[in-house]
């Protein structure tokens, strides 16, 4: 009977699986198989305390703090400002993790912000940030960090010159394939290889701070003398020298969107927050205080990547292991920004805010294939036009609207949803800097220096209500006409089901 049966009805059925599963084993003991059915189709809790950790770190260090700690250093002028802006920035990042605590202990759905934006202000604003995201934000950070995987991946074979464009294009297509078929393949897999790539960018971190401590022993100190001269004092500046850094931060987030999947989420979900994150903002200010004690400010802001300068001047015989270390590095952090995309696309197929393949599940592996094979081909597309990094920019205004609508759904669920039960509670007071900054950083850059790129930035984000009205709102006949067939051969060629309720 297992041949056929996604033809009988798109969604399984309890008998079918029964039937699949006693022709696979030959039982028909129904009281066993039921238990079967109890573990069938849903997201499995696999992910543990040490593994939500390294999903945290993992992904937020990515190769920002190897590459671009001059961008922070240019908008913000001289060493001392520096690392102040990197130390709040890390305040920062903590701040809004403890928002996303108390937000993920109280409303335990996967998919980030989404859940909470649903609860807070309903399905048009929920619907338009998961369309943002899954649309842009969540692919091209993807399709970047595998960028600078290739590029520092391939940077080796090409001494003297810089790759050419269509090898590190297609070594970046390579690693989006390589990781999201890890994805695919299983939870548990694809947590080991983030635990393994996590321990491996610690210990470069580890390596650069002691040559950095030993130098300072060294009496390397000029850099810091007289550190606040030349410091920038304009509105606009500091704005993009926040968010140079909170790029290098972006990720504390990311735990929000697997929180299904976390054992005991009411312990794990705020300890690992607490532990990761200051543990990511010591690394990083210990990072460039390394840096300055071997490069002045004009050294770094010339260098192509900083990472692999001090490398050469300090640990020359082996400088070798920077540059492979930052090509694990940019790995993990791209592993862990798979895992956690592919979820978000789940929880909105599942809400049906996308088409509801998306949400369906591995029969077999218990992963959400179609959301991650559909965020994998969304990233490839993004490593194909030239400068990617431009985009970036213009849509980390988006992100930072939605990390404060997000922070905004904390300060009007206290009010509107009351009885709530709240494991974790924070002053409201932190909520209400969060908006403010959020304001901040969506505005100054835009006042500084408006440019159309915002605009259509804007338009994008508002486009997705073009696709609301008929299609989620109304639920129009013929989508759903078109769609079913399609979903049915798709269902049959991954082998997935629509998930089940396990509560």
């Amino acid at each position: 009977p297992h041949k056929q049966w996604p033809l009988h009805c798109v969604a399984m059925d309890e008998s079918g699986i029964r039937k699949r599963k006693e022709s696979q084993n030959g039982s028909t003991d129904l009281t066993k198989d039921n238990k079967e059915v109890v573990k069938a189709i849903a997201l499995q809790k696999d992910v543990g305390l040490l593994s939500g950790i390294c999903l945290i770190v993992g992904t937020m260090i990515g190769s920002g703090i190897f590459i671009s700690p001059k961008s922070v250093l240019l908008y913000s002028g001289a060493v001392g400002p520096c690392l102040l802006i990197w130390t709040a920035c890390g305040v920062l990042s903590t701040l809004g993790a403890l928002c996303y605590a108390e937000l993920g202990t109280m409303i335990t759905k996967s998919g980030g912000e989404y859940p909470y934006l649903m609860e807070a202000f309903g399905s048009i604003v929920a619907y338009l940030y998961s369309w943002t995201t899954i649309m842009v934000l969540k692919p091209s950070s993807f399709a970047i960090i595998t960028l600078s995987f290739a590029e520092y991946a391939s940077t080796p074979f090409y001494p003297g010159c810089s790759p050419p464009l269509i090898v590190t294009k297609c070594l970046a297509a390579a690693a989006i394939l390589v990781i999201t078929s890890i994805n695919c393949l299983s939870v548990k897999l694809a947590s080991y290889v983030q635990n393994f790539f996590t321990a491996a960018k610690l210990l470069i971190i580890l390596v650069i701070v002691v040559a950095g401590i030993v130098m300072l022993a060294q009496g390397k100190t000029e850099n810091f003398s007289n550190s606040f001269d030349g410091t920038t004092t304009s509105f606009g500046a500091i704005g993009l020298a926040f968010y140079n850094g909170l790029w290098a931060y972006d990720g504390w987030n990311q735990l929000n969107f697997i929180t299904e999947e976390l054992k005991n989420p009411f312990r794990n979900l705020p300890l690992a927050i607490v532990i990761g994150i200051p543990l990511v903002t010591v690394c990083y200010v210990l990072v460039n205080v390394a840096y300055f004690t071997v490069m002045t400010t004009t050294e770094l802001l010339l260098s192509p990547a900083v990472a692999v300068t001090f490398g050469d001047r300090v640990l020359y015989p082996a400088s070798w292991i920077v540059p492979l270390f930052v090509v694990f590095s940019t790995f993990g952090s791209a592993n862990g920004s798979c895992f956690t995309a592919g979820r978000l696309v789940y929880a909105s197929g599942r809400e049906g805010h996308m088409v509801k393949i998306l949400s369906y599940i591995n029969v077999k592996r218990y992963t959400p294939a179609p959301a991650l094979i559909f965020n994998g081909v969304l990233a490839i597309f993004y490593t194909i036009p030239a400068d990617i990094n431009t985009l970036i920019n213009y849509f980390s205004f988006a992100q930072w609207f939605f990390y404060g609508l997000t922070a905004l759904a904390l300060i009007v669920m206290r009010f509107t949803r009351k009885n709530l039960d709240r494991p974790v509670k924070i002053p409201v007071v932190l909520a209400g800097i969060m908006v403010l900054v959020s304001c901040y950083l969506v505005l100054a850059p835009i006042i500084d220096k408006p440019e159309l790129e915002y605009l259509y930035c804007t338009i994008f984000i508002f486009s997705g209500l073009i696709l609301y009205y008929p299609f989620v709102y109304r639920k129009v006949n013929w989508g759903r006409k078109i769609m079913r067939p399609i979903t049915m051969h798709l269902q049959l060629l991954m082998d997935v089901a629509p998930p089940e309720k396990t509560e």
